[in-house]
């Protein structure tokens, strides 16, 4: 009997990939750049060895690829579209004696907007179709470009994955199960539990390891002197690469220039949930509506059976009413879902913004003299 497999608990990405995603998604911004991730499966451990780019072909004619949809969030062609090409890259690749087995594909994203249906759709195939143990890399192209590398990944859960696959997020099965009554494996299901993220590890070779530690610093062949005056300093060749050099940049207490555009996309998340919720309000009017008319008929239908029982007359079928009335369908959970999570993230996306910048405030305000106020 074969051994169960460890459950995947860290993804590794060698550093060359790591340039190759942050290269393809900052050529292609603000457009979606999506591409193959192959490596290896090592003990619960996801190696990420080397990656290709998705091509993007535009023509009248039907491809492997599917067309770019005008939303910038649902821009990157989908996964399934370009399985012939990825099966053919991957072949050459084996040929060569590297590694390829596909572990997953990556996705560039910008501010955090990458919780839709086409990431769902194409993270699903994979997990479904291609390969259980596979992730979706996530390149935040404008958090990276702040300093800060942002690289995630993530899976979707088994419940989402069970629930996705037969289409079911009606109310029975998104809200909490009432007590003492079982729903099932469905039951229950929020917005947390679409994605399971995964801690992400980079990881160099060891000859470039050994290449950064003979990398030499600056020295100087004689002792430091120290600035007489500001002007000394700034003067100094070594103000912008010394340690001890004061970084004027971290005392600014302007707000993140980042942090409008992440509020304006916060505030898009916000309208698109509240037209989801409009709409399951418009459904629940309708489906009012329907159920009092189908229970007015039952009404009449029983007083009409009743006068004919007692005048010995044959008695009018009671269930006529599933042919003369039709109960309106009702809409799909699943775009509520989605944009209650990506309000999450957002909403954890500015909450990191301003961290840094509230802290400063509270420090200036507490060495202001009475009377004065902060510019």
């Amino acid at each position: 009997m074969a051994e169960a497999q460890a459950p995947i608990t860290a993804v590794k990405v060698e550093a060359l990939v790591v340039m190759k995603i942050i290269k393809h998604g900052s050529q292609t911004f603000p457009t979606v750049s999506t591409g193959s991730l192959v490596g290896m499966d090592v003990d619960g451990t996801l190696e990420v060895t080397n990656s290709f780019p998705f091509p993007v072909v535009e023509t009248t004619t039907e491809s492997h690829f599917d067309n770019a949809a005008p939303n910038p969030a649902a821009s990157a062609p989908r996964a399934k579209g370009n399985a012939a090409y990825q099966a053919e890259m991957i072949r050459m690749i084996r040929e060569v004696n590297v590694d390829a087995n596909n572990v997953g594909w990556y996705t560039s994203a910008n501010m955090g907007n990458f919780v839709n249906m086409n990431v769902i759709e194409n993270q699903f195939y994979y997990q479904k179709e291609l390969n259980e143990r596979t992730v979706a890399l996530v390149h935040d192209v404008s958090r990276s470009a702040q300093g800060s590398l942002s690289l995630r990944a993530f899976r979707l859960s088994a419940k989402f994955v069970e629930a996705f696959k037969e289409n079911k997020f009606t109310s029975e099965e998104c809200l909490p199960p009432p007590p003492n009554n079982t729903i099932g494996i469905l039951s229950n299901i929020r917005y947390q539990d679409i994605f399971e993220e995964l801690p992400v590890e980079i990881h160099n070779s060891h000859l470039i390891t050994t290449f950064l530690h003979q990398l030499q610093g600056p020295s100087t062949s004689g002792p430091i002197e120290l600035p007489l005056s500001l002007s000394a300093l700034e003067a100094s060749p070594f103000s912008k690469s010394s340690i001890l050099t004061p970084n004027f940049d971290n005392l600014t207490l302007n707000i993140d220039p980042f942090l409008e555009k992440n509020c304006d996309l916060l505030l898009d998340s916000i309208e698109a949930h509240n037209t989801e919720t409009n709409n399951y309000q418009y459904y629940q009017r309708v489906l009012g509506r329907e159920q009092q008319k189908i229970n007015n008929w039952k009404q009449k239908r029983a007083q009409e059976n009743a006068t004919r029982s007692a005048l010995k007359q044959p008695l009018l079928p009671e269930d006529e009413w599933q042919r003369l009335f039709k109960l309106p369908a009702e809409p799909s959970r699943l775009e509520s879902m989605l944009n209650t999570r990506q309000v999450e993230q957002f909403s954890r996306q500015v909450d990191s913004f301003v961290s840094s910048t509230t802290g400063k405030m509270f420090a200036v305000k507490g060495n202001l003299l009475p009377g004065e106020t902060a510019n």
